[in-house]
């Protein structure tokens, strides 16, 4: 049976909430009542029929045959199946997306995966802001799964992760792992200012050592441990990355010590 299908008919011209599309909430619809869906957040609201072709059947498989910087929403509470977007979306891609798999290959906007709990979350092209990060008012971001970006990542990476991996492979922007509750963020690129800003527990991992940290993290030279061993044999092991990106005795800084201080900050030496 074919996955069902949405090819986008033209640009929309409204931001579009998305969060219905999804496996979970699909399941036993009609095309036909699928397609009455609201969709558009204006006062005369889009439907999917409007903005989407829809065809095939399978709920489990779903494919979005075009993209866009509105499409807002996209995988929001997933718990299974897989989700294909051949485009950019735009904000809270794969919000408290429990199980499953989400592929876009596009680019994304800001909180991406923000408050997710389980599944893959996988960005071909750059995030926004706040990847993985907590909503205005909530006390906690990530809470588990895998959230890959193949390109960049913006400012707050990872703020308030509580667990889960997250993998950006062309670098971020400033306080990565910003007030980091547990869980781990690999970087591979330039990371901005201040990483780790605030953070409580967890680990970050770099390709190379960060050029602008907080004063309040305490240099710990090198050290060796199964840790970085184990992680850089995930990631290749995920298909994330193709060689290691620690090595068997990275560098170390631990901190922040202006918090509770128990979260480190590991990186390739000789760079």
């Amino acid at each position: 049976m074919k996955g069902l299908t949405f090819t986008l008919r033209a640009e929309p011209e409204e931001r579009l909430d998305l969060s219905a599309l999804t496996p979970d909430r699909l399941d036993g619809m009609s095309v036909a009542e699928i397609a009455k869906l609201r969709v558009g957040i204006s006062r005369r609201p889009a439907l999917v029929g409007d903005i989407f072709r829809i065809t095939g059947k399978d709920v489990s498989q779903i494919a979005f045959d075009g993209g866009s910087s509105r499409f807002d929403g996209i995988g929001t509470g997933m718990s299974g199946g897989t989700l294909y977007v051949s485009g950019d979306v735009g904000a809270q891609a794969g919000r408290k997306m429990t199980g499953g798999t989400i592929v876009i290959e596009g680019s994304c906007g800001i909180h991406a995966g923000s408050g997710m709990i389980g599944g893959k979350l996988e960005i071909h092209g750059h995030a926004g802001d706040y990847l993985g990060g907590p909503l205005a008012g909530e006390m906690l971001g990530m809470e588990g799964g895998v959230l890959v970006v193949r390109g960049r990542a913006g400012h707050y990476a990872g703020d308030r992760m509580r667990r889960g991996v997250i993998a950006i492979l062309k670098g971020c922007g400033d306080y990565a792992g910003s007030r980091m509750i547990a869980g781990s963020i690999a970087v591979k690129g330039r990371v901005g200012a201040m990483p780790g800003y605030m953070m409580k527990r967890g680990s970050l991992l770099f390709d190379r050592r960060p050029e602008t940290l907080s004063p309040t993290f305490i240099d710990c030279g090198r050290v060796d441990i199964a840790f970085s061993g184990l992680f850089d044999r995930y990631l290749i092991e995920e298909g994330i990355l193709d060689k290691p990106l620690l090595g068997r005795k990275p560098g170390k800084y631990g901190g922040d010590t202006a918090v509770l201080g128990k979260g480190e900050i590991l990186f390739r030496l000789g760079r």
